[in-house]
């Protein structure tokens, strides 16, 4: 890399991978320091060594070359360049960059905090712990952010804890609300739209085919300057770590002016990227120039990883004597006193390089440049020399469109989840409705969705009390920011509960029997048949108790006749056995014999004959009782029959039933809004 000719009248050559350990430009206002740097650059472009170049004053816009690319975040002057859409998702592994991503979460977010007027404090500020915690809550799980969806998650984190506080406690929502206000302003403003347009900042794409992409940010405010060149080194810094190592020049990064970047006694958010790139960007191959007339500015305990100075005239003593400090690790073994007297006689365009790799510091003199140097470049200029490139718009948010951050709801309701991504908003009601009606006495919890408009809906899902990452919400006609709208809300239920969510149930009127909610039809149906069961079971036993004494007389009666029959038919035997033993010759012989009378004879005989006539009307009075017993077990077993298939007809007698409840019988116990996915 041919820079210019030293005093000796030699070329003085610098070998690309010098530049590996990092380099350091430094001159006042007016020694060649920015015509050194595009030197250094034509070189580096020369060799095929892609660069990124930061330009805070607009003066690198005079790099010559068809390769050479100016972008304007912010701004669509040159090549707009989205540095919003940096909040993707980086493609390194948490298990082993895990360091390196939260690095850049670091300087994205003070970065960003900065711009609204926020000092970040990694420990004490509760804005910079929040916005960590959901920028690496979104990248582990492989998502990508823009600021929109953090500015939403910052009002409904997808997150219940930090550290061992609940959220809430640990940031209640009314300071996330003012904190997502302020980020609002930002995108709210239509100045800021540009930031959102153009390229992605994409380092690998900015650098293909070994290009020069200067990031022009002299438009910009210092905040913003601050912004951009932290996102943009944050993201250089991922890139790197994902290539494999090398000693070679892989690509130089170039910031014409460091000031403001890399103080002595701050931490603004650009300097810790810019440390990281002198500490570890060596072993990929990354080299680092930074150039600054402002030498005081300058964190030289930092700069002690720079191996390769280029010094120019300085302003003051005070001035030289920072560099000193800087050199004395570049310098080896080199006499700090002879270095001083050297950089106190340079000329104009001359400079002292000083390089960790000799021990004798070389003045020369800078070649000249094959660009124009013109100074520094305005917006219009840049127009002017940037072709015309299609580019992606900014995201507009139309009225119509959703937005990502959660409408701010009534103090005081429930706000639920359910779904993913556009929301649309709904009412959840847990109501209480009592059922009263002849038969009925029922109370019924429900719980139910309603459009805004109290009509019911299906919501799917699960309805969770944390934001789910990465969703939009739908903006509501309804006010749903006041109270007011909730209680004409419950009302509208209420009215919709009594005219339409009747109670409906099935009915057994001569049982006087109704259903009871959620019971099946077959359920009641056999509750019925029990109680018709019952009920033929007291009508039987009324019978029972009707025909008992009727049958103990019946009973009696026949026990009476069979008895009766019992002792005649003893007595009629007796006489029998008598008439035998006396012998059968006895009347033949009182007839003939002439001893005894007629009367006595036929005396005789009659008492038999009577014996056997009073048995066989003891007897009939046998047979009349059994007839009369069976006739009432005949009657009985007519009357059960007809008992059981009259109830049974009881029973079956079942009709439905539809029971509404008066307005002041429901009540609302909680009404609560849900973001769900829209069916």
């Amino acid at each position: 890399m041919h820079l210019g000719t030293t005093t000796e009248g030699t070329p003085l050559e610098l070998a690309p991978a010098d530049l590996t350990t990092h380099g350091v430009i430094v001159g006042m206002t007016g020694s060649g320091k920015t015509g050194l740097g595009i030197v250094l650059l034509e070189e580096a472009l020369a060799a095929g060594i892609p660069t990124l170049i930061l330009d805070p004053k607009g003066d690198m816009g005079n790099l010559a070359g068809d390769d050479v690319t100016i972008y304007t975040p912010g701004s669509e002057a040159g090549v707009p360049l989205n540095v919003i859409g940096s909040l993707a998702a980086p493609s390194l592994s948490w298990d082993s960059e895990a360091e390196t991503l939260r690095d850049e979460i670091e300087s994205v977010v003070t970065s960003l905090l900065g711009l609204v007027g926020i000092a970040a404090d990694p420990l004490a500020s509760r804005e910079y712990v929040l916005l960590a915690n959901l920028i690496e809550h979104a990248w582990r799980a492989g998502r990508n952010l823009d600021l929109p969806t953090l500015i939403g998650e910052v009002h409904a984190p997808p997150l219940r804890k930090l550290g061992v506080f609940d959220i809430d406690v640990f940031f209640p929502p009314a300071g996330r609300t003012a904190l997502a206000m302020r980020l609002n302003g930002l995108i709210a403003s239509p100045s800021f739209a540009a930031w959102s347009a153009g390229v992605p900042l994409d380092i690998g794409a900015l650098l293909g085919e070994r290009r020069a992409a200067i990031i022009y940010l002299a438009h910009l405010s210092d905040d913003e300057r601050q912004f951009a060149v932290t996102l943009v080194l944050s993201k250089l810094v991922t890139w790197m770590r994902g290539l494999p190592g090398t000693s070679e020049l892989r690509a130089l990064v170039y910031m014409d002016e460091v000031f403001g970047f890399a103080p002595p006694t701050a931490m603004p958010p650009a300097k810790q990227p810019i440390l990281t790139i002198l500490k570890q960007a060596r072993a990929f191959g990354v080299g680092m120039v930074l150039s600054t007339q402002n030498p005081v500015d300058l964190d030289y305990k930092a700069m002690a990883n720079a191996g390769t100075w280029l010094v120019g005239r300085l302003q003051t003593e005070n001035d030289k004597a920072r560099v000193l400090e800087g050199l004395r690790s570049a310098a080896g073994g080199a006499d700090i006193e002879a270095l001083s007297a050297g950089i106190g006689g340079l000329a104009k365009r001359q400079f002292m390089l000083v390089s960790a790799r000799s021990n004798r510091p070389v003045v020369f003199s800078t070649r000249d440049t094959r660009s124009r140097l013109t100074g520094p470049l305005t917006r219009e200029q840049v127009a002017a020399i940037t072709p015309d490139v299609p580019v992606a718009a900014p995201v507009v948010v139309s009225s119509d469109a959703g937005t990502p951050v959660a409408p701010p709801v009534a103090e005081g309701v429930p706000v639920g989840w359910a779904g993913a991504g556009r929301l649309r908003a709904y009412l959840s009601a847990r109501v209480s409705v009592h059922y009263d009606d002849p038969g009925v006495d029922e109370l019924v919890r429900f719980e139910a969705f309603y459009t805004l408009a109290a009509q019911p809906v299906d919501v799917s899902g699960p309805v969770a009390d944390v934001a789910p990452a990465g969703v939009d919400y739908e903006l509501p006609d309804a006010p749903i920011g006041e109270r007011a709208f909730f209680r004409d809300a419950e009302k509208a239920i209420k009215r919709h509960v009594v005219a339409e969510r009747t109670l409906e149930l099935r009915r057994n009127v001569k049982l006087k029997l109704v259903s009871r909610p959620g019971e099946s039809a077959e359920a009641f149906a056999a509750r019925c048949d029990e109680a018709a069961q019952a009920a033929a079971d007291a009508e039987t036993a009324k019978l029972r108790d009707k025909l008992e004494v009727r049958e103990d007389r019946l009973q009696r009666a026949l026990e009476t006749a069979r008895r009766r029959v019992e002792d005649l038919s003893l007595e009629e035997r007796a006489q029998q056995t008598e008439q035998l033993a006396a012998g059968a010759g006895m009347l033949l012989g009182a007839l003939f014999g002439g001893r005894r009378r007629t009367r006595s004879m036929a005396g005789a005989l009659g008492r038999s004959a009577r014996g056997a006539s009073k048995r066989r009307a003891a007897e009939a009075k046998v047979a009349d009782a059994t007839d009369d017993l069976l006739e009432v077990e005949r009657e009985i077993e007519a009357s059960v029959l007809e008992i059981d298939a009259r109830w049974r007809a009881v029973a079956d007698q079942i009709e439905p039933v539809a029971v509404r409840a008066e307005a002041a019988d429901v009540a609302v116990e909680r009404l609560a809004l849900i973001w769900a996915t829209p069916l």
